[in-house]
Parts: structure tokens; sequence; C-alpha cells
């Protein structure tokens, strides 16, 4: 592929993220980035907000703002390591679990519009695909 060729699909992809993250905060109420987090919590449980930044790709400022809102939002709690004080800790409360929950039971992907767009086999195959341009970009592969 020449670059025009690998810049229009790019922009493809820029242009599905931008309407596709629009319609996912719409229809859910959260932002996709802080949704991502609540649920990386959800299932992690209690972990440094340095691990949440690895994990999620994101610049720790970025982080901090993320779990400022979702702390006034009652979603999360923080703490300070108490043995190194630069270090704090992050965990998802009950309300942001009852809230996910209640998201997730109302956005079922049988009834989801933003999950119809994709058979299952095309989804894994674009998960897969992006997963490889993410690592070839890292010099992964």
């Amino acid at each position: 592929m020449d670059l025009r060729g690998f810049s229009k699909l790019l922009y493809q992809i820029k242009i599905a993220n931008q309407e596709l993250t629009s319609k996912f905060e719409k229809e859910t109420g959260f932002s996709l980035t802080r949704y991502e987090l609540m649920m990386f919590l959800k299932e992690t449980g209690k972990c440094s907000q340095k691990k949440i930044q690895c994990e999620l790709c994101i610049d720790s400022a970025a982080v901090t703002r993320h779990l400022k809102i979702l702390e006034e939002n009652g979603y999360v709690s923080r703490e300070r390591n108490a043995e190194n004080n630069r270090e704090v800790f992050v965990e998802i409360t009950e309300k942001a679990k009852s809230d996910l929950a209640s998201c997730e039971e109302k956005h079922d992907t049988s009834q989801n519009s933003l999950c119809h767009s994709l058979s299952q086999e095309e989804e894994e195959q674009l998960g897969e695909l992006l997963q490889k341009l993410i690592k070839k970009e890292e010099g992964l592969e």
C-alpha cells in the first residue's frame, strides 16, 4: 500500500472512531475512556494509578483528570500509599459497579445498535488487525 492509500485508511479509522465514540457516550452516558477505566478497575481490583496509565496507554495527567471526575461522581476512591507518598491507589466504588451493571443490562448486545455494525467474526478480525497495527507501531513485531 502506498502512503496515500495508508493515509486514507488512517483517516477512515479516525472518522469511525469519532462517530462510534460519540454514539457510545450518547447511549451509555459515559465517556469511552472513563468506561474502560472503570471496567479495568472492576476486573482488576484496587491498583496503582500508574498501572491504569500503562494498561490504558494514557498519559499521567489525563489519568489524573479522568480519575478526578470519576471521584467527584462517586465512581472511584483514591488514596496515597502510606509507604510511598508519590504512589496513588485507585479502587472502584459500589456505586460504579451498580451503574455499570445497569448500563450493561440496558445496552445488552442483542438489542444494542452499537454492536450491530459488525458480526462476531468481523469484530474479532478488526480487533486482531488493530492490535497488529498497534504492536507494529510500538516496534513489538
